[in-house]
């Protein structure tokens, strides 16, 4: 009864403390250079080195917090002053070098994560850098900008797929973006043999590196090699690059860091840099050596365990209740995090954070239910962006790795029109989408509730049915995969502040395994868009795609559901009705009634048979996402057999046969191929 509080106490201590390195508020470097003020360069050895949160390093040689909340996962050391990089705005970039001692030490050995960079910025502060695979210098929305004007040089010791990393153990060069334009495996030539041997940087161990640019041939060179060896005389990479575009007169040079779901530790101890010259040569037997974790747990074991043993008897109750509240607060916030995973940690967002961005994921910031669960409002704590937080429920089995994998590759999808998936969280039987947050909602909010304040314009309905088609366009066409939606339809269409339409939901509804969504399969998609051939042999193509975006287009321009129930055992299908207008030669007839004071009978009438022409029922006939576009902006008319094959719209399945039906209308001036795809968890449909 005595001996298990004391173990208790002990194990909490440690849990909660863990190897932990002294902090202070300022630290003392060694300047071990004399030079011309700190306007060219300096040179320094530091006592207090490790890059956690936001630092300054002083010209006296003080390293200082230059405020008390640090960027949880992201560490920033700067110079604190400015060096002229450039004569003039439009000048050449002069030269520099740069020498360092750096060392990343893993908290497990076995996984190794995202690195740390050596940064030429505008600003020390590196405004609303993120954590994980933005290494602290850019964040979701500003990585590419052409105005972050960043040059660094990352270090990098995971594997992103998204980014096109070549392995987990590279050196590169990154230009305003965490995509390096130039990488290489991270290594030194021996000088005696010329032999390349490899060097790993995430080995707890101190490394020296070497970056030195040539203003005038514009040329980079970048060297490392272990702390003992000299600086080898064949550098690891020679590029010809010029920086001059990406620099401005006046920038400011240090180190950065992230860490995401596992976690590194980085330290700078050592470092020299100049402007048109040669970085001052640090002599390695004064740098300090970094911390060893064993050491510090076996003094922190004995102090633990001392204190415990002493204080055993009046704690026990409050080690207890401290136990039961560790506990409790673990298995709130507790993930399902599996070895496999650690690939798609740029995609992982952890639980805690959405739980705090949703404030507890309460009623009062849902969004929306159906049969695929519900869709939050919530705000990052990271970068103050809104998001929508899609919670449904899951199975984990065979399947989830590859689901994954697809979130990932998702991901990576970049096109205005799209509603960007940031990224995921998986618990016990709950799986979490992230997205980009759409201040008005889905298109079906606006063109069938009536208590709407605001009613679409011809002209932003217009808009809308293009920004869809283009979205179409790229998925189909563009990307360097087909990818299928499946589930093209207006609760699908989501809109910004400025009424621009954006398409999600890949069908990621497929894991909503205890819904009852109505009008909605699993297997098929919804009905009213759901193309003849679909529901006869359950195969999707893009041109099912375009048959629900045919149904779309019609929804739109009608202001009308797809299918309307008119009794118990009667429903009217959208795309039947507005071809028996077309029969009977009352095409406008069908246009949405709010429009009567915007009639344009041209364009109306134009954007209705396209929906006509893309919801067949023959596949062959349905242009491509690419032709639609040309029709909707005008850049090509109709085909001139249109009327006649709008006329054909009988099940031709046991008359002719798909193949004999293809021939038949192969005369239609446009292709009409549907482009084959491999079968994917995100193309499936509810």
């Amino acid at each position: 009864m005595i001996l298990l509080p004391s173990i208790v106490i002990l194990l909490l201590f440690l849990l909660t403390t863990g190897e932990t390195v002294t902090e202070t508020s300022v630290a003392v470097a060694s300047k071990i250079s004399a030079d011309d003020g700190d306007s060219n360069g300096f040179s320094f050895i530091f006592t207090d080195s490790q890059l956690d949160g936001v630092r300054e390093i002083q010209p006296n040689g003080q390293v200082t917090h230059t405020n008390d909340t640090q960027m949880a996962g992201v560490g920033h050391t700067f110079y604190a002053r400015p060096f002229r990089f450039k004569a003039s705005p439009q000048g050449d970039a002069f030269s520099f070098s740069t020498s360092f001692v750096f060392g990343i030490i893993p908290e497990n050995p076995l996984y190794t994560f995202h690195g740390m960079t050596f940064a030429i910025a505008p600003s020390k502060a590196v405004i609303d850098a993120s954590s994980s695979q933005h290494l602290g210098l850019f964040n979701r929305t500003n990585d590419g900008n052409s105005s972050n004007h960043v040059v660094a040089f990352e270090l990098d010791t995971f594997k992103n797929l998204e980014l096109g990393d070549m392995d987990s153990n590279h050196v590169g060069l990154d230009i305003n973006s965490v995509v390096s334009v130039f990488a290489t495996t991270a290594g030194y030539y021996r000088d005696d043999t010329g032999d390349f041997v490899n060097l790993t940087l995430a080995s707890s161990k101190e490394i020296r590196a070497w970056i030195e640019y040539d203003g005038e041939k514009k040329q980079l060179n970048v060297t490392v090699a272990p702390l003992h060896l000299k600086k080898p005389k064949k550098p690891l990479a020679t590029l010809q690059k010029d920086l001059s575009p990406f620099l401005l007169e006046n920038m400011f040079v240090g180190f950065t860091s992230a860490t995401g779901v596992l976690v590194q530790t980085f330290y700078v101890p050592a470092w020299s840099f100049r402007i048109n010259g040669k970085a001052e040569e640090i002599d390695v037997s004064k740098v300090p050596r970094l911390p060893v974790k064993s050491k510090s747990n076996k003094k922190l074991i004995g102090l633990v365990v001392g204190l415990s043993i002493a204080g055993i008897l009046t704690i026990s109750s409050v080690s207890a209740l401290g136990i039961f509240l560790y506990i409790k607060r673990k298995r709130k916030f507790a993930e399902v995090l599996e070895g496999w995973e650690v690939q798609y940690g740029p995609h992982r967002f952890s639980y805690k954070d959405l739980y705090k961005a949703t404030k507890g994921f309460k009623e009062s910031e849902l969004l929306g239910k159906g049969g695929f669960g519900q869709v939050y409002k919530g705000t990052l704590p990271e970068l103050g962006a809104q998001i929508a937080v899609k919670k449904v429920w899951h199975e984990s089995g065979q399947g989830m790795k590859e689901f994954v994998a697809e979130i990932a590759t998702i991901g990576r999808l970049r096109h205005p029109n799209l509603v960007r998936l940031l990224g995921y969280c998986r618990r016990k039987g709950e799986l979490f989408l992230v997205y980009d947050y759409m201040p008005n909602l889905s298109l079906d909010s606006l063109l069938f509730n009536s208590n709407s304040a605001t009613i679409l314009t011809w002209k932003q309905r217009v808009k809308i049915i293009i920004d869809v088609a283009e979205a179409l366009a790229y998925l189909h066409e563009e990307w360097v995969e087909v990818i299928i939606h499946r589930d093209v339809k207006a609760s699908n269409v989501l809109l910004d502040a400025e009424l621009n339409a954006k398409l999600g939901d890949f069908g990621l509804a497929r894991f909503s395994d205890n819904g009852n969504e109505v009008k909605t399969t699993h297997l098929a998609g919804t009905l009213g868009y759901i193309a003849p051939e679909l529901a006869r042999k359950g195969k999707a193509t893009t041109a099912t795609d375009i048959f629900a975006f045919g149904a779309f287009c019609l929804e739109v321009v009608c202001g009308r559901r797809p299918v309307e129930c008119k009794g118990p055992q009667e429903a009217v299908i959208l795309v039947d009705w507005v071809l028996d207008c077309w029969f009977n030669g009352v095409l406008l007839k069908a246009v949405d009634p709010k429009l009567e004071q915007e009639m344009d009978v041209d364009e109306m009438g134009l954007v209705l048979k396209i929906g006509l022409l893309c919801s067949h029922s023959v596949p062959a006939v349905r242009p491509s996402m690419s032709q639609v576009i040309k029709f909707l902006k005008k850049k090509e008319p109709l085909p001139d057999d249109f009327e006649t094959v709008l006329d054909i719209r009988e099940d031709y399945s046991g008359r002719l046969g798909d193949a004999s039906m293809s021939a038949y209308f192969s005369k239609i001036q446009y292709d009409t191929a549907s482009a084959p795809v491999t079968e994917s968890f995100l193309s499936s449909g509810r």
